[in-house]
């Protein structure tokens, strides 16, 4: 089975498929490309190996500013209850009357999507996971507003989510930043940086940088510091002391060259990720985003939702994949 990201739309529906999953022992692979992207696998090469020192947070944001991007796509001139299977489409949901909109712009409304948090975030989250090998944030805070594409959708058009990932086995504890705006004055861009202590990386689509930037050994001497009120035989004092302990070099901060990565011209990662499951079909190999790994990824994204509609911090307990009371 291969599933779509976000792999379920609400968060009570997610043990339920894990069981099943489990019980059939069935091959189900999610489909968020990052997982199998090789500039994903590059940056968390380097990740490990300690090139941005210890991770402190995460900021990533997906920008748009078009009609398309606002997902209001062109419909059919013959759309009816009858060619669309409008009866099939409203199964297990309270029935409503044919509404073209709800059907070819299903990502605008809650009652069929999961809105920016559930298409856009769990793209950011599961290339997080993936690097990180994070199995999920413990708190998650999610606003927003519907301030430009007023035209019947019932989720926010712009969101900003802050998420708390925990201190694990796998990560010390660090903050992520989400924030998706279908009508942003930058235009169409894309944001995801990793900031560490000693550097920063920065993805593109299927490249990325990695900034490196050191403190140097020397804790530095005036400037910011009240040195310059002390008296000025003091000053002279502490300034003698501190030139006897640190060298020239000691007060230098390291130079390093950045460190860039791109994939081949051409290369897709939505290809990689067909063909990783393809290829789990075939040999019966384990595929690269489970059923675990799907949830882990989409349920923060829904635990947003949850957070914007219920104006409240969401707790999740990220290794049994439920929601916690705080």
């Amino acid at each position: 089975v291969y599933c779509e990201k976000p792999v379920v739309h609400q968060l009570h529906q997610g043990q339920a498929l894990l069981k099943v999953q489990q019980e059939t022992g069935a091959l189900l692979q999610v489909g968020s490309q990052r997982v199998s992207s090789i500039a994903y696998a590059k940056a968390k090469e380097l990740y490990k190996a300690g090139e941005i020192g210890q991770l402190n947070s995460v900021e990533a944001a997906f920008d748009r500013q078009s009609v398309l991007g606002a997902w209001k796509y062109t419909m059919p001139t013959d759309a009816s209850p009858e060619t669309v299977d409008w009866k099939r489409y409203q199964r297990g949901k309270q029935q409503d009357t044919f509404d073209a909109k709800k059907f070819f712009w299903w990502r605008n409304y809650k009652e069929y999507g999961t809105g920016v948090a559930g298409d856009l975030f769990v793209h950011l989250l599961s290339g997080l996971h993936f690097l990180t090998e994070s199995l999920g944030p413990s708190r998650i805070f999610a606003t927003g507003d519907l301030c430009y594409w007023k035209d019947g959708r019932n989720v926010p058009d712009v969101m900003t989510a802050v998420l708390e990932y925990p201190d694990t086995p796998q990560h010390k504890a660090f903050q992520v930043t989400l924030r998706v705006n279908l009508i942003s004055g930058m235009g169409d861009t894309a944001t995801t940086r990793f900031v560490g202590t000693e550097g920063v990386l920065n993805f593109g689509w299927n490249d990325f940088t990695i900034q490196r930037s050191k403190m140097p050994k020397a804790p530095g001497l005036g400037g910011w510091d009240s040195l310059d009120t002390y008296p000025a035989v003091m000053q002279a004092q502490i300034r003698k002391e501190y030139d006897a302990r640190f060298s020239a070099e000691d007060k230098a901060a390291p130079v390093l060259s950045p460190i860039r990565y791109a994939a081949p011209a051409g290369y897709s990662d939505s290809k990689d990720h067909f063909a990783n499951f393809f290829a789990s079909v075939r040999k019966q190999l384990p595929v690269v985003e489970d059923a675990a790994f799907g949830f882990r990824a989409a349920a923060p994204c829904l635990a947003c939702n949850e957070s914007y509609f219920q104006q409240k911090v969401i707790y999740w307990d990220p290794q049994q994949m439920q929601v916690r009371k705080a």
